[in-house]
């Protein structure tokens, strides 16, 4: 979850702190890459800061950082169990991450394995692969949180080098979302289209033409939870749409979706875990 931006960077307070997140994990042995704002800076070279400091676990990781956190003296909680666990000190707080919001991506050993690197608060960390997070931050087109301008940023830094099979792969049947951020990022960007290897979109626009020559599928259900928790709730209250987010088809159970639902009014009140 992101925090509003400040135009200075943490003081040393909080610096402090999530420096100490990284010595935390790294003394109880639980994997992390470290994502967000300070991740996205080192792909980009676009510099924002938060209140909030994005680590990345595998889910079966995510019990052992927030025991680790508790034991480090940390107020611990788990307010989204579908995707998210929190350690706080003071108004500053680390999310520990292991899948995303609409629960679609899930941290796997993919992300370990292709991970990058850099120095974050003078501590050398592993980092989220250029190529998941611009698959997570896909789906996240809210109307209070827009990342699409954060995919077209990604792809304009990192776009020749991206590994695009395995980017392909990650969207699966929901490459029209990858698809869209492509045809954007050619309207944004028209003098560095080329960047985008012809390859791809071929592939993209010829997966769209076979669909037109297909029938529609039967099914009454709407996607556009995926994109926004929010802007799509009338299609699934009133309209009669099926949640494309729920059980069995989706990734998220009934009461995930209703804690994730509930929270648009503000973060729940789940206290501490620990």
């Amino acid at each position: 979850m992101s925090e509003p931006e400040r135009r200075d960077g943490p003081d040393d307070e909080i610096r402090a702190f999530y420096r100490d997140a990284v010595d935390v994990l790294d003394r109880a042995g639980v994997p992390f890459l470290v994502g967000g704002a300070y991740a996205f800076g080192l792909y980009t070279g676009i510099e924002r800061h938060t209140k909030d400091f994005d680590l990345f676990l595998r889910p079966s990781d995510c019990e052992a950082g927030l025991r680790a956190f508790a034991e480090a003296g940390y107020e611990t909680e788990l307010p989204y169990p579908h995707w998210l666990g929190k350690a706080h000190c003071g108004d500053a707080f680390v999310d520990l991450i292991y899948s995303s919001g609409n629960g679609v991506a899930t941290v796997d050993d993919l992300w370990f394995r292709y991970a990058g690197s850099g120095a974050i608060f003078d501590k050398q960390v592993r980092v989220c692969p250029a190529e998941e997070m611009l698959w997570s931050k896909s789906y996240v087109l809210e109307r209070e949180r827009y990342d699409g301008a954060d995919v077209l940023h990604l792809l304009r830094a990192r776009a020749r080098d991206l590994d695009w099979r395995r980017l392909l792969a990650r969207f699966g049947s929901h490459w029209r979302v990858l698809l869209s951020h492509l045809i954007l990022f050619g309207f944004a960007y028209p003098d560095e289209r080329d960047t985008i290897p012809r390859a791809v979109l071929d592939d993209l626009l010829a997966r769209w033409a076979a669909e037109r020559d297909e029938p529609p599928p039967r099914d009454h259900i709407c996607r556009g939870t995926l994109l926004s928790r929010e802007q799509y709730l009338v299609d699934i209250n009133d309209w009669g749409y099926a949640d494309a987010r729920e059980l069995p088809g989706g990734p998220m159970s009934p009461q995930d979706l209703s804690i994730w639902t509930a929270s648009i009014e503000g973060e729940p009140q789940t206290g501490p875990l620990r």
